[in-house]
């Protein structure tokens, strides 16, 4: 599981960069010498970025400037190619968080999209398998995952329906991005290890209740359901307040834990996230 150590130095031919205009455009641009980046604001290339310290300032055809940058994982997710809508780098850290994911863990995963999730969980250390149902969506998971973190990474993308059925019997946690996670429930309960983690990210409550209801007649104890909202600040000088706009809803996110038997007086018991 040994994820790409974090580049240091300069820029290097072959690896991604972040453009940052002086209107806070972001571009993500793969480093190859003798190409070009064209955008309204003129030519640069790549050339002219290769080979300098990340945080330097590069001049365009038309005199205009932007900063060269090594991008963040929330970078790369939010302005990686993508055929599905990815879900958001605030939702991402609390999946992490109160999925306990760390290094050497196996983790289920079904719904890859464009693999930010995958991204996560890899980036944080575990060994990921997934189920994705489109080949188109399965290709560019591949792709993202190996632009950011290279090839040297556990994963591996099976184009398969999880409602059909979960191969493997140890997996630690468990994490869905369908529409129906409520289907994949049977299969969970073979397929995780008990004590294990399930969890469920769901853009509408009418989905959650089904998920929820279904969960109460299953062996998984300790429910709950909650969502991130996120909130940036305007401070200039002193003008000082909340932005005009903030990342709320993006979806709700459901976990469980796998109890070892039908417990009924702790099924009964819910989660919440520690205030």
């Amino acid at each position: 599981m040994a994820v790409r150590d974090p580049l240091r130095g300069t820029l290097k031919e072959g690896e991604e960069v972040l453009l940052v205009d002086r209107k806070g455009r972001k571009f993500l641009v793969q480093l190859r010498a003798g190409e070009r980046f064209h955008s309204h604001d003129g030519i640069i290339d790549h050339s002219a970025v290769i080979g300098h310290l990340p945080g330097s300032v590069v001049t365009t055809t038309k005199d205009s400037l932007m900063l060269a940058m090594r991008p963040t994982l929330a970078d790369r997710i939010l302005e990686m190619p993508r055929g599905a809508q990815v879900i958001y780098p605030k939702d991402l850290g609390s999946i992490l968080m109160y999925g306990d994911v760390w290094p050497g863990m196996s983790v289920f995963e079904a719904g890859v999209g464009s693999g930010a999730l995958s991204m996560a969980l890899l980036r944080a250390g575990a060994s990921v398998t997934g189920y994705e149902l489109r080949p188109d969506f399965a290709a560019r998971a591949r792709k993202n995952v190996a632009a950011a973190l290279g090839r040297d990474v556990d994963f591996s993308v099976e184009e398969r329906d999880a409602y059909e059925g979960i191969d493997g019997t140890r997996f630690e946690r468990i994490m869905l991005d369908l529409p129906e996670p409520w289907r994949v429930i049977a299969h969970a309960e073979m397929a995780l290890v008990s004590g294990g983690i399930f969890m469920a990210y769901l853009p509408s409550m009418d989905q959650v209740a089904k998920l929820r209801e279904a969960l109460s007649r299953s062996r998984f104890g300790l429910a709950g359901t909650y969502e991130v909202m996120q909130r940036g600040w305007y401070i200039e000088d002193r003008a000082v307040r909340p932005d005009h706009r903030m990342v709320a809803h993006t979806g709700f996110l459901t976990t469980a834990r796998l109890l070892a038997g039908h417990l009924r007086s702790f099924r009964s018991l819910t989660f919440s996230p520690p205030r």
